[in-house]
């Protein structure tokens, strides 16, 4: 049984067996006929084209060559690469340490502009201070026992978090709750609260608070990080989660312009900082 996916995964699936479809209709072939001269099952061709299951390379590579469109199987094959990175599960991407699974990040972030983040729980990466970084990647490290590769994962992170001096643009939403999770304790934490204070300084980063006693319009969600408009990342216990459809992210955008409009900035939020900074005793 395949993992549960992301409805982006899902329809990328329908829409890579649309395309199977019409290079079978194109080629004259019949599911039936195609699974013949390729020895499957008929349901096989079936799945593929309603999209519940996904074909490997080789599939791809025998369709094709069954139709007689071999000049489609390199695009295909690319295509079907995007959409298996959409759902991946932490196992698999951190089979080989934390350090790796940070430096395969650091493409997407380069190619980037225009960050929103918006985090209920945690302080966003462009954000955070290496003793906070040590204390979050040590924690998973123990959550899901991985090998101990943190502190050369920390120091990949801390040199991804340069971006933030480059001309680009953060849009960064915390809920005020993100400032009393105690991660790494009470010294970690005072020096992370102090550092957002010098980060609301800085020329390209906007960084807005949202009230804990605010009456709220909008049901809670979860924590997402956007990239330009055309990826947004969301992390959840077991997988980590790539949107890319045109709809859903235009409701990322959407839900990140409706919390943005229920944050303070400026003196207003270095209030909400500093008195966290004071609730640590």
């Amino acid at each position: 049984m395949e993992p549960p996916a992301s409805s982006s995964a899902q329809e990328a699936r329908k829409a890579l067996g649309k395309r199977l479809a019409e290079i079978r209709e194109a080629s004259g072939l019949t599911k039936r006929a195609l699974s013949a001269t390729l020895g499957w099952h008929e349901s096989k061709a079936s799945r593929f084209e309603s999209g519940t299951r996904a074909p490997s390379e080789r599939d791809l590579r025998d369709w094709c060559r069954a139709c007689e469109a071999e000049d489609q199987a390199e695009d295909l094959i690319t295509t079907a690469r995007g959409i298996e990175g959409m759902y991946v599960e932490w196992r698999k991407m951190e089979r080989h340490g934390l350090k790796w699974a940070q430096q395969s990040a650091l493409p997407l972030w380069e190619r980037t502009e225009h960050f929103r983040f918006y985090s209920p729980w945690l302080i966003p990466g462009p954000i955070q201070t290496g003793a906070y970084i040590k204390a979050l990647l040590t924690s998973i490290r123990d959550r899901r026992g991985l090998i101990d590769d943190v502190d050369s994962a920390v120091e990949v992170r801390l040199e991804k978090q340069k971006i933030v001096y480059t001309p680009r643009t953060f849009a960064i939403l915390l809920e005020e709750s993100a400032l009393y999770h105690r991660v790494g304790g009470t010294e970690v934490m005072a020096g992370q609260l102090g550092y957002l204070l010098s980060a609301m300084a800085l020329p390209r980063v906007s960084l807005g608070i949202i009230p804990r006693d605010l009456d709220r319009p909008l049901m809670p969600v979860e924590g997402f990080f956007m990239f330009d408009d055309h990826t947004v990342k969301v992390e959840l216990v077991s997988a980590h989660l790539t949107v890319v459809q045109k709809h859903e992210l235009a409701m990322y955008a959407k839900t990140f312009t409706e919390l943005k409009e229920l944050a303070v900035y400026g003196a207003a939020a270095r209030e909400l900082i500093t008195t966290a900074i004071e609730s640590l005793g």
